[in-house]
């Protein structure tokens, strides 16, 4: 099953992002819940110990997707609210392997101001595009994915390993992917003009956040 499991998800993220470089939406719709069911299958599968946290922060990060495929900024809200609950629970399973004395408190403070600042940079391009009703709820929400990235870099800290690494580098790719898709929605003159990179980083990302949290 874990086999099946992770064709699935190569077979939907391949069809996926050919879709996304052909514009088509209707076969982008199609696949999209499928890639986060096959890496969700892929843990309860591959995992000795499956931990709810991580069965939950999958499962929001999966009705996220469904919801940003509902036209409007009523379900891009609802879907924002959704992955940031997701963001939430990683940062619970990051922290249970988090050793803070291991980590020296200036390294927390600078990793702290690094990724306000890379928000507000961020948002500094974006404000002039952004309905005024969604940039603040918007913004925290790119902060609490930082925050999820900061958690990500504590647990590596605390542990240098594979499983580290790879689900480091996996949550600044989701980090990379929700700042990439602020900019396609919102920002007509952006040079990206499909969704490709937006949906590589994010598959790539949590495919490898899954990965480093399997026992």
């Amino acid at each position: 099953m874990k086999t099946l499991s992770l064709t699935i998800f190569l077979i939907a993220t391949t069809i996926h992002l050919y879709a996304s470089t052909k514009s088509d939406k209707k076969l982008r719709n199609i696949t999209k819940p499928f890639i986060v069911t096959a890496l969700l299958m892929y843990y309860c599968f591959a995992t000795s110990d499956i931990k709810l946290i991580v069965v939950l922060a999958l499962i929001f990060a999966w009705l996220g997707d469904l919801l940003l495929i509902l036209k409007g900024n009523k379900y891009f809200t609802i879907g924002g609210i959704s992955f940031m609950i997701s963001h939430f629970f990683l940062v619970l399973s990051y922290n249970e392997e988090v050793i803070f004395e291991r980590i020296d408190p200036i390294v927390i403070i600078i990793l702290a101001l690094l990724f306000i600042g890379i928000v507000s940079y961020i948002f500094s391009h974006l404000k002039r595009y952004l309905p005024k009703v969604l940039f603040f709820s918007m913004f925290l929400y790119l902060l609490i994915n930082g925050m999820m990235n900061c958690f990500a870099i504590f647990r590596m800290l605390s542990n240098i390993n594979i499983a580290t690494i790879t689900t480091c580098i996996g949550s600044i790719l989701f980090f990379i992917s929700d700042s990439s898709l602020f900019f396609i929605k919102f920002n007509k003159d952006s040079i990206q003009k499909t969704h490709f990179w937006v949906m590589f980083t994010y598959s790539i990302g949590v495919l490898l956040i899954v990965l480093g949290l399997i026992d």
